[in-house]
């Protein structure tokens, strides 16, 4: 006789609002577990119920700081593994290390493949992440991955903010994001434009040049990590300064590291609009700040997993 597996959500100490949004769409109690720290700096984890047989689901972003949150994940998969339960789910919102997914110069780590590595060692039977910097990271787990996407969120927001698209442009920061620009205009049935960014030489500043029309146009810039703001700033001033009416800026990842939040403020960007994969407390939110809850999304994912359905359909 077949018997359906109980559902636990577990919460780390990363991002608790995102994983109450997650637990409130899917209808269900956050478990209960405890994240201390002993002086010297080790993490010790208490899961204070019984998880034996369940299909667990776990919530961490190895987002600031990345390698206590890192830490602190692999420790509770090794708790759930040594508790019997019967598969243990790890949902990362935001995926760190994953900007340094190939060798870009001899002796150089390929980290995002390392901490792969770990998350199965310790006993991870699925990941499931949202936007992924590089969509190869896949390739480097040997188990299930569902590889959710925040586009069709953003775009839900400008259709809703923007009413006249035909003076809309979305505009790829750099060549490497073209894929997550042209996706983006798809949903809003917009052209795209490009910045091209060459250094003549070292030591002299940048020369950025526009491919496309953006002279009197709204444009929409999107990246999948925001960190220390300085491309997307960049991006916005040349876009102003070539004649664009408005500039919005978007992301799957708001890192704001350094002098991030100073460079945002002083920039011509009308609005920031992120997702909430990564907890930014609200002392560090600006007024152009908006940010996006993936919580349902994820929420979704998570209940066609547990009921075995399809979760290509949430994909687009």
């Amino acid at each position: 006789m077949l018997v359906n597996k109980p559902l636990k959500l577990f919460s780390l100490n990363s991002n608790i609002p995102l994983a109450k949004q997650v637990a409130n769409s899917l209808g269900v109690e956050l478990s209960k577990c405890s994240v201390k720290k002993f002086s010297d700096g080790e993490v010790s984890i208490n899961i204070e119920e019984s998880v034996r047989g369940c299909e667990v689901f776990v919530i961490q972003s190895t987002s600031e700081p990345v390698n206590d949150n890192l830490m602190t994940l692999l420790i509770m998969i090794d708790a759930l593994k040594r508790a019997s339960v019967d598969t243990i789910n790890v949902v990362i919102p935001y995926y760190g290390y994953a900007r340094q997914d190939r060798k870009a110069r001899s002796r150089e780590p390929i980290t995002a493949k390392l901490v792969a590595n770990l998350l199965e060692v310790a006993g991870a039977d699925r990941v499931i992440a949202l936007d992924l910097h590089a969509l190869q990271i896949q390739g480097f787990f040997d188990i299930p991955v569902d590889h959710l996407m925040a586009v069709p969120i953003i775009a839900k927001y400008f259709k809703t903010k923007l009413k006249d698209m035909d003076d809309v442009v979305v505009v790829s920061p750099d060549h490497g994001g073209v894929t997550r620009a042209r996706k983006l205009a798809d949903s809003l049935n917009t052209p795209i434009a490009i910045i091209d960014k060459r250094r003549p030489k070292p030591n002299v500043a940048e020369v950025m040049n526009i491919v496309g029309n953006i002279e009197g146009k709204t444009c929409i810039l999107i990246d999948d990590i925001i960190d220390t703001a300085g491309t997307i700033t960049l991006g916005a001033k040349a876009l102003k300064n070539m004649g664009a009416k408005e500039v919005y800026a978007s992301c799957s990842h708001a890192v704001l590291s350094g002098q991030a939040l100073e460079r945002i403020e002083d920039s011509p960007i009308k609005e920031l609009v992120y997702a909430n994969t990564i907890h930014i407390p609200e002392e560090k939110k600006l007024d152009k700040m908006v940010p996006l809850c993936v919580g349902e999304l994820i929420a979704k994912a998570i209940y066609r997993i547990h009921h075995n359905e399809p979760v290509s359909v949430l994909f687009d």
